[in-house]
């Protein structure tokens, strides 16, 4: 095989194939946003030779703690592992696939959502369900965004110096985008986040509700009467911000809701609380707070968002300059000059992610 040095990174989404091109330097060379039925063959083609291949999967159960060579048993159980995300897995699996069909003699590296989370430790993995259950089958918190949680966490030590993977570093690590989770990142390791077995726990997000009670499901199931698969797809889809403001669209949200619209003002401190106490819960978990990163499109995007959440957490020493916070780009500190916790704006890179972790498992 030619030096590994260029290698195609696929990240199937709910409405289009992301396509980076990454050379030695892990500079992209090429780029390619296709819808559903886009033309794969022609896009690849036109990158040049691919060495290597990654693919993000978004659930690897608990079978894959770390990212695997794709071989014709590992697709199978690939395949198997569709019930634990019904409505992510075969996204993923169908471009693997279609990517396979274009580039067949080209190795390929399966990269997990759920990996990075493979170290929270029992106390925070483990449901308080019958033992049964959780003998029965694979009962615990799984939680996602882990490729971008674990780039955050490199990017992290390297802006504030402490390492490549920041020993004794405690961040809490906030992908904030149309599916928004936290990690508590201890070590480089997780510890905690927000998402569970499924990702719609956690934080309120487009149209996903986040943490529900689920003594609620069960009463609109059973006293209203509505069926498990419309609940599923009103949590999904129909829940969240767009449930609260008719709209999933933060950005409308907040211009509304500086207007004095009521229900946009409600969405926006029911997003925020629901983020605020969230922080403060990794930070419990971490024993202690040094670094806050936000990373995602309404993380890197909306300095109101970090403004207003981080002002609920001056307790924990959170803190931004204002200044810093409306402007600049990139991946920067927005955080007084001797803040004694670090607020950093980080821009997500799951592509880098991927890539390196191609590299581990492909040496050149």
């Amino acid at each position: 095989m030619a030096v590994l040095t260029q290698i195609l990174v696929v990240n199937a989404g709910s409405s289009s194939l992301k396509l980076r091109f990454l050379n030695g330097a892990d500079e992209v060379t090429g780029s390619a946003d296709l819808p559903p039925d886009g033309d794969i063959k022609a896009a690849i083609e036109g990158f040049g030779e691919v060495h290597a291949v990654g693919h993000r999967i978004v659930h690897g159960g608990d079978e894959f703690s770390g990212p695997v060579l794709i071989e014709g048993a590992v697709r199978q159980r690939l395949g198997a592992l569709t019930d634990l995300a019904p409505l992510h897995q075969p996204k993923s699996l169908a471009a693997l696939d279609a990517v396979t069909e274009v580039l067949p003699g080209v190795p390929a590296v399966a990269c997990f959502d759920t990996a990075f989370h493979a170290t929270i430790p029992p106390a925070a993995a483990t449901f308080a369900l019958p033992a049964q259950w959780r003998e029965r089958w694979p009962l615990r918190r799984f939680g996602f965004h882990g490729l971008s949680h674990a780039y955050v966490s490199r990017r992290a030590a390297d802006l504030l110096g402490v390492g490549s993977v920041g020993p004794g570093l405690r961040l809490v690590s906030c992908h904030l985008g149309a599916g928004a989770s936290l990690a508590a990142v201890r070590d480089g390791r997780s510890v905690d986040t927000t998402m569970g077995f499924t990702p719609l726990d956690g934080l309120v997000m487009a149209t996903r509700s986040g943490s529900v009670d689920p003594g609620l499901v069960l009463w609109l199931q059973t006293h209203a009467g509505i069926p498990a698969d419309e609940l599923g797809d009103a949590l999904e889809n129909r829940s969240g911000l767009v449930g609260l403001a008719g709209t999933p669209d933060l950005r409308e949200i907040l211009a509304r809701a500086a207007a004095c619209d009521a229900e946009a003002e409600l969405a926006r401190e029911v997003y925020l609380h629901r983020l605020g106490t969230s922080v403060a819960a990794m930070t419990a978990a971490l024993g202690g707070l040094d670094a806050l990163a936000f990373t995602g499109g309404v993380g890197e995007n909306s300095a109101e968002i970090r403004s207003r959440v981080t002002a609920r957490l001056g307790f924990l020493g959170v803190h931004v300059d204002y200044d810093r916070n409306d402007t600049g780009s990139g991946d920067r500190d927005i955080s007084p000059p001797g803040a004694p916790v670090s607020v950093l704006v980080i821009s997500a890179r799951e592509d880098l992610e991927i890539a390196r972790q191609v590299r581990e498992i492909i040496p050149p």
